[in-house]
């Protein structure tokens, strides 16, 4: 593994995910939330975004952590691996209250209140989102794709990392 995406929806451990393998491979990890906002809540433009994340594909290796639909395919067709979190509405809502008022270094600011476009977002994924990207897995078999289901099984293989 030398190019990971990790993919899912909101609130379901894709960071905390994302860091812990940085921290057991040493890649290099981009949170796409960190390039794409600004600590005011306001964001970059779309065509900046796509220069900064031109540059971060075409780096030899690294971890890049968040959904981002728009640039699913981008991202899959330059990674040697990709890792899917398909949790569940029920799941990712659990995650996203939870992280009400904990600092994250994954995204420039601290959530004070549980945000209702974001709470639309984990509630619309199934229908909207994860269909595109279950197309594209189709499309790209010749990745290493790694699919959880649970928490556990994303734990599970950090821990043979660890081994």
């Amino acid at each position: 593994m030398k190019r990971a995406i990790v993919l899912g929806c909101s609130g379901s451990g894709k960071s905390t995910f994302s860091i812990q393998l940085h921290n057991l491979t040493g890649l290099p990890l981009y949170h796409l939330d960190n390039i794409w906002w600004n600590s005011d809540r306001t964001h970059i433009s779309r065509e900046e975004f796509d220069l900064k994340l031109n540059e971060l594909v075409n780096l030899d290796r690294w971890i890049i952590d968040g959904d981002y639909s728009r640039t699913y395919e981008k991202r899959i067709v330059a990674c040697d691996t990709l890792f899917f979190f398909d949790l569940g509405e029920t799941l990712c809502m659990d995650g996203i209250t939870e992280r009400v008022g904990k600092y994250r270094s994954d995204i420039p600011w601290t959530e004070q209140e549980l945000d209702p476009e974001l709470v639309d977002m984990v509630k619309n994924y199934d229908k909207v989102k994860k269909p595109l990207l279950l197309s594209l897995l189709e499309k790209y078999q010749d990745k290493d794709i790694v699919v959880f289901h649970t928490r556990e099984e994303a734990e599970a293989y950090l821990e043979s990392f660890r081994k």
